[in-house]
C-alpha cells in the first residue's frame, strides 16, 4: 500500500514539473493543467488518509474461508485497507485480542460474538454474518433424506453441550422427532472412524469434516443440510455459524475503514467461488490441509456476507434459539439492539 502511494505521489509531483515546463502556452492550458494536477494531488491525499491498517482475528475453520482471497490480496498489497490477520486455533486467542484491543476485527462463532459482547458489558458489534450452516447429515443409508427420517435412529455427532448440539436438538423438536437418540463423539475424528466400520450409520458432522469423511468412505454420501432443514420451518431466523465483530471503540473512529472491509469481505467471498483459485489459497493458510479436500468442502461451507437488516433477523433468532437452549451459550443473556450494526 505505502507503494502505491509514493507511486501515486511522484505522478502528481511529475504532473506539476510538467505544468511549470509548459508556462509559455496558453493560460488556458495552464489552468487545465493546475486542476488536473490539484485532482490528483486531491486523489493521493484522499487515498493516504482512508488507508488505515486494520487488525483481523479469525479462527482456524469454515469462518476463514471467504477471508483468503482478501488475505491474498493483502498480501499483494491490492486492498484500500491495510491488513495484518491473525489466524488461531483457540477462541480464547481471538477474545482476548478483542478485550486487550490488539483485535480490531474477527471472525467468531455466532454464540461466541454474543459472549463477547456480555463479556465486554457491549464494546463489540456485528458487521456482518460470514457463514451460514455448515452441518450435515451423512450416512451410506439412502433412506435418510430429512429431520423427518431421523424418528427412531440413532445419530453420532460431536459438540455435546454446544451449539451444534443445540442445533440438531431444536430441529428435532421442531419437526416432532421425540425417538431420536443422540450418541456424542468426543471427536470428528471418531465419528468418521465409526462410519468406516459402519457407514449404514447416522452422523452429523461440520464441514469440512463431512466432505473428508465421505472421501475416505465412498460409501457415505451427504442426506441433507442441517441448514436447509431449519430454512423450512421458520424465516424469523438462519442457522448461523461464523460472524463478523469489531471493536466499537475502533469503528467510531474508522467508521469508513471498516465500511471498506465490508466491501472487501463481500468480494473476498463471491471470489471463492473460484474452487481451483480459492481451494490452493485455504491450503496455502493452512485452514484445510489438502486442497483437494477444500475443493470439495467450499461449495457446503455457506460461505456469505450478509449485512443489515437481514444479518439481524437472522442472527438474533439463531441466539433466542441457543439463549432458549442454554443461557450460558449466548454469555448468560441476548445482546441489546447495539450488538448488531445495520447501518
Amino acid at each position: 500500500m505505502k507503494n502505491n502511494h509514493l507511486l501515486k505521489l511522484a505522478l502528481a509531483l511529475s504532473l506539476l514539473a510538467g505544468a511549470g515546463c509548459s508556462a509559455q502556452g496558453t493560460s488556458s492550458t495552464t489552468a487545465s493543467v493546475s486542476e488536473e494536477t490539484a485532482a490528483e494531488e486531491s486523489s493521493v491525499q484522499e487515498e493516504t488518509t482512508e488507508s488505515v491498517m486494520v487488525h483481523v482475528g479469525s479462527l482456524k475453520g469454515p469462518t476463514s474461508m471467504g477471508l483468503v482471497n482478501l488475505m491474498n490480496s493483502a498480501e499483494n498489497s491490492e486492498t484500500k485497507n491495510g491488513y495484518e490477520f491473525t489466524m488461531a486455533t483457540a477462541p480464547e486467542e481471538i477474545v482476548a485480542g478483542m478485550v486487550q484491543g490488539t483485535l480490531d476485527v474477527a471472525l467468531v462463532p455466532a454464540n461466541l460474538a454474543s459472549v463477547i459482547y456480555n463479556k465486554t458489558e457491549g464494546k463489540i458489534s456485528v458487521i456482518d454474518i460470514n457463514t451460514l450452516g455448515v452441518l450435515y447429515c451423512i450416512s451410506g443409508d439412502e433412506s435418510i433424506t430429512s429431520v423427518n427420517d431421523l424418528a427412531g435412529k440413532t445419530v453420532i455427532t460431536t459438540g455435546q453441550g454446544t451449539t451444534p448440539e443445540y442445533s440438531l436438538r431444536y430441529l428435532l423438536d421442531s419437526y416432532g422427532i421425540t425417538d431420536c437418540n443422540i450418541e456424542f463423539k468426543s471427536e470428528a475424528t471418531e465419528v468418521a472412524s465409526a462410519l468406516q466400520q459402519d457407514p449404514m450409520q447416522i452422523a452429523v458432522l461440520p464441514q469440512p469434516f463431512a466432505t473428508a469423511a465421505q472421501i475416505q468412505n465412498e460409501a457415505l454420501h451427504s442426506c441433507f443440510s442441517l441448514s436447509d432443514e431449519w430454512d423450512k420451518i421458520t424465516t424469523d431466523s438462519r442457522l448461523v455459524t461464523g460472524v463478523t465483530i469489531v471493536r466499537k471503540a475502533f469503528l467510531e473512529d474508522n467508521e469508513s475503514a471498516v465500511g471498506t472491509f465490508l466491501e472487501e469481505h463481500a468480494a473476498s467471498v463471491e471470489a471463492s467461488k473460484d474452487l481451483d483459485t480459492t481451494s490452493e489459497l485455504v491450503a496455502k493458510y493452512g485452514i484445510v490441509e489438502k486442497a483437494p479436500v477444500a475443493k470439495k468442502a467450499l461449495p457446503f461451507c455457506s460461505l456469505v456476507c450478509i449485512t443489515g437488516d437481514e444479518m439481524k433477523t437472522a442472527l438474533s433468532g439463531y441466539l433466542e434459539v441457543l439463549f432458549n437452549a442454554d443461557p450460558t451459550s449466548v454469555g448468560g443473556k441476548l445482546p441489546e439492539e447495539d450488538f448488531y450494526y445495520v447501518k
